[in-house]
Protein backbone atom coordinates (compact mmCIF):
# COMPACT_ATOMS: atom_id res chain seq x y z
CA UNK A 1 0.00 0.00 0.00
CA UNK A 2 1.07 3.52 -0.65
CA UNK A 3 -0.10 6.34 0.95
CA UNK A 4 0.91 10.31 0.45
CA UNK A 5 -0.33 13.68 2.12
CA UNK A 6 -1.27 16.05 -0.46
CA UNK A 7 -1.35 19.88 0.03
CA UNK A 8 0.13 23.40 0.13
CA UNK A 9 3.13 23.91 2.20
CA UNK A 10 2.82 24.77 5.77
CA UNK A 11 -0.27 22.69 6.73
CA UNK A 12 1.09 20.02 8.81
CA UNK A 13 1.85 16.91 6.32
CA UNK A 14 5.20 16.08 7.51
CA UNK A 15 3.90 15.80 11.09
CA UNK A 16 0.75 13.93 10.47
CA UNK A 17 2.75 11.90 7.60
CA UNK A 18 5.27 10.69 10.14
CA UNK A 19 1.72 10.08 12.80
CA UNK A 20 0.45 7.42 10.33
CA UNK A 21 3.83 5.93 9.58
CA UNK A 22 4.42 5.75 13.38
CA UNK A 23 0.76 4.10 14.04
CA UNK A 24 1.25 1.76 10.71
CA UNK A 25 4.48 0.65 12.47
CA UNK A 26 2.74 0.06 15.95
CA UNK A 27 -0.13 -2.05 14.28
CA UNK A 28 2.52 -4.41 12.81
CA UNK A 29 3.29 -2.80 9.69
CA UNK A 30 6.32 -2.83 8.11
CA UNK A 31 6.34 0.32 6.86
CA UNK A 32 8.83 2.75 5.02
CA UNK A 33 8.68 6.56 4.99
CA UNK A 34 9.79 8.84 2.10
CA UNK A 35 10.03 12.42 3.52
CA UNK A 36 9.52 15.78 1.36
CA UNK A 37 12.25 15.78 -1.61
CA UNK A 38 11.82 19.27 -2.27
CA UNK A 39 13.93 20.10 1.00
CA UNK A 40 17.12 18.55 -0.42
CA UNK A 41 16.52 20.43 -4.07
CA UNK A 42 19.91 21.62 -5.04
CA UNK A 43 17.71 24.72 -7.04
CA UNK A 44 15.48 27.51 -5.68
CA UNK A 45 12.75 26.48 -4.86
CA UNK A 46 9.43 28.18 -3.80
CA UNK A 47 8.56 31.44 -5.87
CA UNK A 48 11.87 31.43 -7.08
CA UNK A 49 11.71 28.14 -8.34
CA UNK A 50 12.83 27.30 -12.15
CA UNK A 51 11.24 24.14 -14.81
CA UNK A 52 15.22 22.45 -13.48
CA UNK A 53 13.79 22.27 -9.82
CA UNK A 54 10.32 21.46 -10.43
CA UNK A 55 11.31 18.29 -13.10
CA UNK A 56 14.17 17.30 -10.27
CA UNK A 57 11.84 17.53 -7.19
CA UNK A 58 9.53 15.22 -9.40
CA UNK A 59 11.94 12.87 -10.63
CA UNK A 60 13.21 12.17 -7.83
CA UNK A 61 9.99 11.64 -6.00
CA UNK A 62 9.23 9.35 -8.21
CA UNK A 63 12.48 7.51 -7.82
CA UNK A 64 12.64 7.53 -4.30
CA UNK A 65 9.03 6.00 -3.93
CA UNK A 66 9.78 3.33 -6.84
CA UNK A 67 13.51 2.62 -4.53
CA UNK A 68 11.01 2.42 -1.42
CA UNK A 69 8.51 0.07 -2.57
CA UNK A 70 10.95 -2.09 -3.58
CA UNK A 71 11.96 -2.65 0.06
CA UNK A 72 8.88 -1.76 2.23
CA UNK A 73 5.16 -3.15 1.47
CA UNK A 74 3.52 -0.17 3.00
CA UNK A 75 5.01 3.37 2.38
CA UNK A 76 4.01 6.89 3.84
CA UNK A 77 4.59 9.69 1.71
CA UNK A 78 5.20 13.30 2.98
CA UNK A 79 4.13 14.48 -0.60
CA UNK A 80 3.09 13.17 -3.88
CA UNK A 81 4.06 13.88 -7.18
CA UNK A 82 0.28 15.61 -7.91
CA UNK A 83 1.12 18.05 -5.13
CA UNK A 84 4.49 18.53 -6.30
CA UNK A 85 3.21 19.21 -9.75
CA UNK A 86 1.10 22.43 -8.37
CA UNK A 87 4.30 24.45 -7.70
CA UNK A 88 5.34 24.07 -11.53
CA UNK A 89 2.26 24.33 -13.00
CA UNK A 90 1.72 27.45 -10.81
CA UNK A 91 4.57 29.13 -12.37
CA UNK A 92 5.13 28.09 -15.24
CA UNK A 93 1.53 26.98 -16.79
CA UNK A 94 0.47 23.58 -17.55
CA UNK A 95 3.65 21.40 -19.04
CA UNK A 96 1.54 18.73 -21.33
CA UNK A 97 4.40 15.71 -20.84
CA UNK A 98 4.78 16.01 -17.20
CA UNK A 99 1.14 16.74 -16.41
CA UNK A 100 0.66 13.36 -18.58
CA UNK A 101 3.25 11.92 -16.54
CA UNK A 102 1.72 12.86 -13.11
CA UNK A 103 -1.41 11.86 -13.72
CA UNK A 104 -0.11 8.19 -14.64
CA UNK A 105 1.18 8.32 -11.31
CA UNK A 106 -1.33 9.42 -9.05
CA UNK A 107 -2.84 6.36 -9.87
CA UNK A 108 0.55 4.66 -8.37
CA UNK A 109 -1.35 5.88 -4.76
CA UNK A 110 -3.39 3.87 -2.41
CA UNK A 111 -4.75 6.77 -0.50
CA UNK A 112 -4.17 10.31 -0.74
CA UNK A 113 -5.13 12.42 2.60
CA UNK A 114 -5.59 15.84 1.16
CA UNK A 115 -4.74 18.02 4.46
CA UNK A 116 -6.50 21.37 4.59
CA UNK A 117 -5.43 24.63 4.96
CA UNK A 118 -6.10 25.30 8.77
CA UNK A 119 -5.07 27.37 11.28
CA UNK A 120 -4.14 25.13 14.20
CA UNK A 121 -1.50 23.49 11.34
CA UNK A 122 0.16 26.30 9.75
CA UNK A 123 3.74 26.94 10.99
CA UNK A 124 7.45 28.16 9.45
CA UNK A 125 9.49 25.13 8.60
CA UNK A 126 12.76 27.28 7.48
CA UNK A 127 12.63 26.05 4.42
CA UNK A 128 9.14 26.83 2.26
CA UNK A 129 7.54 30.08 1.85
CA UNK A 130 5.42 31.90 4.48
CA UNK A 131 3.75 33.60 1.94
CA UNK A 132 0.17 33.11 2.43
CA UNK A 133 -0.98 34.42 -0.87
CA UNK A 134 1.71 31.63 -2.51
CA UNK A 135 0.17 28.95 0.07
CA UNK A 136 -3.45 30.04 -0.99
CA UNK A 137 -2.38 29.88 -4.87
CA UNK A 138 -0.67 26.11 -4.51
CA UNK A 139 -3.94 25.11 -2.76
CA UNK A 140 -6.22 26.37 -5.38
CA UNK A 141 -4.02 24.64 -7.79
CA UNK A 142 -4.38 21.37 -6.05
CA UNK A 143 -8.22 21.67 -5.71
CA UNK A 144 -8.15 22.77 -9.73
CA UNK A 145 -6.57 19.67 -11.07
CA UNK A 146 -8.17 17.25 -8.60
CA UNK A 147 -10.98 18.28 -9.74
CA UNK A 148 -10.45 18.39 -13.36
CA UNK A 149 -8.08 14.78 -13.55
CA UNK A 150 -10.85 12.99 -10.78
CA UNK A 151 -8.22 11.53 -9.16
CA UNK A 152 -9.59 9.95 -6.02
CA UNK A 153 -8.74 11.49 -2.60
CA UNK A 154 -9.41 11.92 0.90
CA UNK A 155 -9.95 15.02 2.91
CA UNK A 156 -7.78 14.88 6.24
CA UNK A 157 -9.98 14.90 9.07
CA UNK A 158 -8.14 13.12 12.15
CA UNK A 159 -5.03 10.68 12.37
CA UNK A 160 -6.98 8.50 13.55
CA UNK A 161 -9.51 8.43 10.88
CA UNK A 162 -6.40 8.03 8.55
CA UNK A 163 -4.94 5.17 10.40
CA UNK A 164 -8.58 3.68 10.63
CA UNK A 165 -8.68 4.16 6.49
CA UNK A 166 -5.13 2.90 5.87
CA UNK A 167 -5.70 -0.56 8.30
CA UNK A 168 -8.86 -1.12 6.24
CA UNK A 169 -7.39 -0.53 3.09
CA UNK A 170 -4.37 -2.73 3.91
CA UNK A 171 -6.86 -5.86 4.94
CA UNK A 172 -3.99 -7.32 6.96
CA UNK A 173 -3.87 -5.00 10.01
CA UNK A 174 -5.27 -5.50 13.30
CA UNK A 175 -7.66 -2.91 14.41
CA UNK A 176 -6.01 0.20 16.59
Amino acid sequence: MKFAFIGTHGVGKTTLAYGLAMRLKQLGANVGFLEEVARRCPFPINEETSLEAQTWILMETMRREIELTQVYPDLVCDRSALDNYCYLEFRFGRHAPLFGLVEHWASTYDMLFKVPIKAEYMHTDGTRSTDLAFQLAIDETLNALLEETGIPWILFTSLEDAVERARLASGRLPIA
